[in-house]
């Protein structure tokens, strides 16, 4: 169909879709004609039952504690109050009352835990009525938890805003689920810092794994030894008052702050200032290229230990959680091996290769962590006979792994299948469970597992692109760690994700907001719209491949178009679904009608989107990319033409199309598309092949 003769009804929708190929609003919340429980909740609760009516909200929205309160509870209160303000634009009351009667009652037994553990209690109940509210808890962080949900239930009616009646009873499936940065490879302000625990927050993350040394700094103060610092850091490091900050911030948010100081190895930025603990010798400096390096503590003298005493001490008494991460990973062991000094001390206490020396290591290290009052987290390489049985493994290597060290009677954390620099989809890392339907495992053994923990690693990320690389994926891994084993309907997950994706951004996160920025000072220009369009068909390559074609390290510039897009479209789930709606003929004519609208979207944003990459130099490398999006375009319609018409394809352009399809799959820009398999699926039906 030709461009120039699009229908009224289908030029709305090309409007609608202007700026990005799908948008957020799209698949979001819409205005109610006869108000009802729309679900957007993430994570799902436990147990949810809906009712019926609603409660209109107003300027007379009240809120009163009628039981126990502090400072904490009252300030989580307040904030919860301020964004209900500001989400639905009424002056409402955003200070609680102790007493009489209110539209919000909240009902809490206790504050709960001074220094928050493993084993606070995070349950909440919830029950909307017509004419009232009532949140009861336990302690303020299962109170914290009902606030974040009852803001997701506001709802837009054609009068105003209303909460849907409800009754939820909630609590969490695993006690450990976290997200951790990791602040060592590229440094993170306090200011992102604290916007992500809002976002963890808001989607009851409760551990915030801050992982603040490697080889590329040290960035945390240290008062006994200020030259990790001071000669480590690049001057880039958290004072112990900005630590402080932010483990206050975490707290009254209900969230745990566990540190990570890797050791033996990714320890060279230790060097520098100290080369005595060093296992060879200098000289040292900070480290900028990415991977694994050879450098590594020397874990044969006495005066190591001294030392990691020392720093422990400080450390613990800085960071109140009883869980500390001495990471423990990737040491190859090379200057182990050809250092005769330690080559003599292994032979004379008996030590076969350089992993039994790291757990002699660990042996030391584990009464040092005892004495300040601390229990070891540690990567799965410190899994090996003679490990404390109290000691957490971290797994980074997969559920195997795993449950390997469950089955021996170790408590552990799953990483693997949560990393997002691999720029996997949140369809793919939502699956990923810690104790899968299908496990062997006995329910004593499974009770050893945990939780989990996304990870942003940071080679690839800076303060303008993390939040871009974290969210809103790490909302659906929230969900898997938090709802019941059952919730695993992908679709509905991603219904739910692009709602829960501008809350958000409400919050104060950039990942949305980003993408236009970037694309602005790539382009020079606020006219950007073609360029937004070729964002929303692609997404970065992944780590390895980015790392491999643009030879990374700390200094290589985070202002490519890879940093502008996102790791996850809404085009990679959607489209694949709205072509099987189109070839199962379930979608009508409404699906053709929108991928027909989406191609020509494409076609017509090509040449432009030529010409700006053409006025930018750090564009030109995805020349190509624009070039194959309009010929995707083509090639969508004219397969569409064929189906439509009810004729077979001949089988040259068959070939062709395939062919095209297949180059467009090569490294190109460091960017890859999210719409290449939809596409050749139109293809081979138009072809007869399906």
């Amino acid at each position: 169909m030709s461009r120039l003769k699009t229908s009224k009804k289908r030029a709305a929708k090309s409007a609608a879709l202007a700026m990005a190929a799908f948008t957020l609003g799209a698949m979001g919340l819409q205005a109610q004609e006869s108000p009802g429980f729309v679900n957007t909740l993430m994570p799902q609760p436990a147990h949810l039952s809906a009712g019926s009516g609603e409660l209109d909200l107003s300027t007379g929205f009240t809120t009163v504690t009628d039981k126990s309160h502090d400072e904490r509870l009252d300030a989580a209160i307040s904030r919860a109050l301020m964004r209900l303000k500001n989400k639905t634009g009424l002056e409402i009351a955003t200070m609680p009352a102790a007493t009489g009667t209110g539209t919000l009652t909240i009902t809490v037994d206790g504050p709960g835990e001074a220094i928050q553990s493993l084993d606070e209690n995070e349950d909440y109940s919830l029950e909307v009525s017509s004419n009232a509210v009532h949140l009861k808890a336990t302690t303020d962080v299962g109170a914290m938890h009902g606030l974040e949900t009852l803001l997701q239930l506001v709802q837009p009616g054609k009068s105003g805003y209303f909460l849907p009646a409800v009754t939820i009873n909630d609590s969490p499936r695993f006690r450990w689920r976290g997200l951790m940065i990791d602040v060592s490879r590229h440094f993170e302000p306090v200011s992102v810092i604290e916007r992500n625990l809002d976002a963890m927050a808001e989607v009851k993350l409760n551990v915030f794994h801050w992982h603040l040394t490697d080889d590329q700094g040290v960035r945390i103060e240290s008062k006994v030894f200020p030259k990790l610092t001071s000669m480590g850091s690049d001057g880039l490091y958290y004072t112990q008052d900005q630590a402080r900050e932010v483990i206050e911030y975490a707290r009254a948010r209900g969230i745990r702050v566990v540190p990570e100081f890797d050791i033996p190895g990714h320890t060279n930025a230790w060097f520098p200032g100290y080369p005595e603990l060093a296992s060879a010798d200098g000289p040292f400096h900070v480290m900028r290229n990415f991977g694994v390096n050879d450098p590594v503590m020397d874990p044969t003298k006495e005066s190591t230990y001294k030392f990691l005493d020392k720093f422990i001490g400080e450390m613990a008494a800085l960071f109140p959680d009883p869980y500390m991460h001495i990471g423990g990973d990737e040491n190859n062991g090379k200057e182990w091996a050809s250092n005769p000094k330690i080559q003599e001390f292994m032979k004379a206490h008996n030590l076969q290769g350089t992993a039994a020396l790291q757990t002699y290591f660990n042996q030391k290290l584990g009464p040092i962590l005892k004495k300040h009052n601390k229990i070891m987290i540690g990567w799965d390489e410190i899994y090996a006979p003679g490990l404390q049985k109290d000691a957490v493994i971290h797994s980074w290597r997969g559920f195997d792994s795993l449950a390997a060290t469950a089955k021996d009677g170790y408590r552990g954390i799953l990483s693997a299948g949560y990393y997002l620099d691999q720029i996997d989809s949140a369809g793919k890392h939502y699956l990923v469970d810690p104790v899968p339907a299908d496990t062997t495992l006995t329910p004593e053994q499974s009770a050893n597992i945990l939780g989990g923990e996304a990870t942003i690693w940071g080679e690839h990320v800076g303060p303008l692109t993390i939040d871009s690389r974290t969210w809103p994926r790490t909302a659906a891994i929230a969900e898997r760690l938090w709802s019941p084993q059952n919730v695993r309907d992908v679709d509905d997950m991603y219904r739910r994700l692009w709602v829960e994706s501008l809350r958000l951004e409400q919050l104060g996160l950039t990942h949305i907001s980003h993408q236009d920025v970037a694309l602005r000072q790539l382009a020079g220009t606020p006219h950007t719209a073609p360029l937004q369009v070729l964002a929303s068909i692609m997404q970065p390559v992944q780590f390895h491949i980015r790392y491999q074609l643009q030879h990374t390290d700390q200094v290589t510039p985070l202002d490519h178009f890879i940093d502008a897009i996102r790791p996850d479209p809404p085009s990679q789930h959607e489209l694949p679904l709205l072509v099987k709606q189109y070839l199962s003929k379930q979608g009508g004519t409404e699906a053709g009608e929108d991928l027909e609208v989406l191609f020509e979207q494409w076609i017509s944003a090509t040449p432009e989107a030529e010409q700006l990459i053409a006025n930018s130099p750090l564009l030109a490398e995805v020349q190509p990319r624009a070039q194959q999006m309009g010929e995707l375009g083509t090639t969508g319609l004219q397969a569409l033409d064929y189906l439509k018409k009810g004729k077979t394809a001949p089988a040259d352009w068959v070939q062709s199309r395939l062919a095209m399809l297949d180059d467009a799959k090569k490294p190109a820009g460091l960017v890859r598309f999210t719409v290449l398999d939809p596409i050749k699926e139109l293809v081979e039906a138009a072809g007869g092949q399906k």
